[in-house]
């Protein structure tokens, strides 16, 4: 294709998958097409482009290093194959810098014809089912404006990554279906989500181990489990999270609100320099919690979790639970968080009656008014 120039720039060449042989007639499988599309456009510095239609696609790795930057634009359906899927990704893009996903169109993970497959929640050593978009080593990029829809496990995974924006985009799964994440995070630094909309069957955004500088602005979460940090301290290769900044959002109806949860084992990672600030919980289960007794469920936890949990504030969190107990902090006997604090915070019943408060093994700054009263059972660290 000949190259682009306007005005003295160069703009990117534009690779329609159509003309390397898609078909969107949702039965075609157009793999090679789109794989081909994609090593024209990492050539070149160019722009794949999906209009029009809905494109089968089976299990992909869009990969670089590109030469220029590279976008990825979708307005259609791209459609991933029924049934079951245990591979580490439908769609991977690997090893880019100055990567742009963007367009109206819909990622469909085809999730209903696979949820039945998956035994997670009854065997400890199953295999998840496939995450539909994995970001992994791309790094200076923005995700925005698409719609993610019933992956069959993860909805979007962002990997050993850095400077990554996603903005504006809309995540979709029913309440009851399982291990669809809406956006989990591992390993990357400096990541911003900002205002949009994530309803799913487990949390709406997980912040997994070696996160660091994210930014979560103007979300709405909801159906799903809130948004949570963990769980952390699973594995010896488990590192530190520092740096969460989650603000402006809202939690309807979700499992739990703003979580921190870590796993009742003996690696020594910790939580730090996270704050929850101008929190809305529409009928949310456990508005605020800490929990550091999880150990995977289905059976009873033993010992105490040597993750540390310090410096954590919730600010201006607010709105109805539909628990009794709104603010729950149970933290690690052997290494209790400190540096917690609580300010101007405002959870009642969503039938109009007084929510309580409990705490264990943590050391709480109380700023500001408080509904539920204060929890007594806290440390004086010295």
């Amino acid at each position: 294709m000949a190259e682009c120039i306007i005005n003295h720039v160069r703009c990117q060449s534009v690779f329609d998958v159509k003309a390397f042989g898609a078909v969107g007639d949702g039965k075609t499988d157009n793999t090679n097409a789109f794989l081909n599309a994609w090593k024209e456009a990492c050539r070149s510095g160019g722009t794949v482009s999906t209009v029009d239609g809905t494109y089968l696609v089976n299990t992909i790795q869009f990969a670089g290093p590109c030469n220029g930057v590279v976008s990825f634009t979708v307005n259609a359906v791209i459609q991933a194959p029924r049934g079951q899927s245990n591979a580490h990704y439908w769609i991977s893009f690997y090893d880019i810098n100055g990567l742009t996903i963007q367009g109206n169109g819909t990622f469909d993970g085809q999730g209903p014809s696979a949820w039945p497959f998956n035994d997670c929640r009854h065997a400890a050593s199953c295999s998840p089912l496939s995450p539909s978009l994995v970001l992994n080593k791309v790094n200076q990029s923005l995700v925005q404006n698409i719609t993610l829809l019933n992956s069959k496990g993860v909805q979007m995974k962002i990997e050993e990554s850095e400077n990554i924006t996603i903005n504006n985009i809309t995540i979709t799964a029913p309440a009851d279906s399982p291990n669809t994440d809406g956006i989990h995070t591992g390993n990357i630094n400096y990541v911003n989500i900002l205002d949009s909309n994530i309803g799913t069957g487990d949390d709406c955004i997980s912040i997994g181990p070696g996160t660091t500088n994210i930014n979560i602005t103007r979300v709405n979460c909801g159906p799903g489990h809130g948004i949570s940090i963990g769980s952390i301290g699973k594995n010896p290769s488990d590192q530190n999270v520092e740096g969460v900044n989650v603000q402006n959002c809202k939690m309807s109806s979700t499992q739990n609100g703003v979580r921190i949860k870590t796993w009742n084992s003996t690696y020594q990672v910790s939580v730090a320099d996270v704050t929850f600030q101008d929190i809305t919980m529409d009928k949310a289960q456990n508005p605020i919690i800490i929990d550091q007794q999880y150990c995977g469920g289905g059976h009873d936890c033993t010992g105490s979790s040597h993750v540390q949990v310090k410096d954590v504030k919730f600010v201006r969190v607010e709105g109805t639970s539909s628990s009794q107990i709104a603010v729950n902090l149970n933290c690690s006997s052997s290494n209790p968080c400190y540096g917690i604090e609580l300010n101007d915070i405002n959870l009642s019943l969503e039938d109009g009656g007084k929510a309580t408060s409990s705490c264990s093994n943590a050391n709480i700054s109380f700023i500001g008014p408080q509904n539920p009263a204060p929890c007594q059972n806290t440390l004086s660290l010295v």
